[in-house]
């Protein structure tokens, strides 16, 4: 079965997301989500994936680029592809490679609250807290339920409220 950012089941989930009740029915959903997301439907680009996700968690970044950039030249219209070659360039401080990509992922899959909180956290160790803070406020709009992002977005507040008196 297809399954990444174009898959018919995500409007339902989405939807789905933004009106559950607690915090453990919303990670079941994002569960489900990120699942489908990190599915590209050919066997090839997964195993890079897998690969790349494996060697990024190891610390082996040389190999994780290796398999993302495999994966955004096959397979340039897979969001999630962009969206871990993203994660990858902000481990490895290359933040506007990391913008770049979390741009693309964004054109393909615009709901990416995974992609949008991560653009609040580059924009964090780029000192730009305005532009962090709405990143992780177009996140929270998508997913209420991403204790990292609210917690974010309430540290920025204050600190730009506080930057105004």
């Amino acid at each position: 079965m297809l399954a990444d950012q174009n898959d018919s089941r995500l409007d339902d989930l989405f939807t789905k997301l933004k009106n559950v009740e607690s915090f453990s029915d919303a990670k079941g959903v994002e569960f489900v989500i990120w699942n489908i997301w990190v599915q590209s439907g050919d066997d090839a680009i997964d195993l890079l994936m897998r690969d790349g996700v494996d060697s990024m968690g190891r610390r082996d970044y040389r190999r994780a680029l290796r398999s993302f950039d495999q994966i955004v030249t096959i397979a340039p219209e897979f969001a999630e592809g962009w969206n871990k070659r993203a994660t990858l360039f902000y481990l490895m401080g290359e933040f506007d490679r990391s913008l770049a990509d979390i741009a693309q992922t964004l054109a393909l899959e615009p709901r990416h609250f995974g992609a949008l909180a991560g653009r609040g956290l580059v924009y964090v160790e780029l000192e730009n807290d305005a532009l962090a803070l709405k990143a992780f406020e177009d996140a929270l709009i998508i997913n209420p339920y991403l204790p990292a992002a609210r917690q974010n977005a309430e540290v920025l507040r204050k600190r730009l409220k506080d930057r105004a008196i």
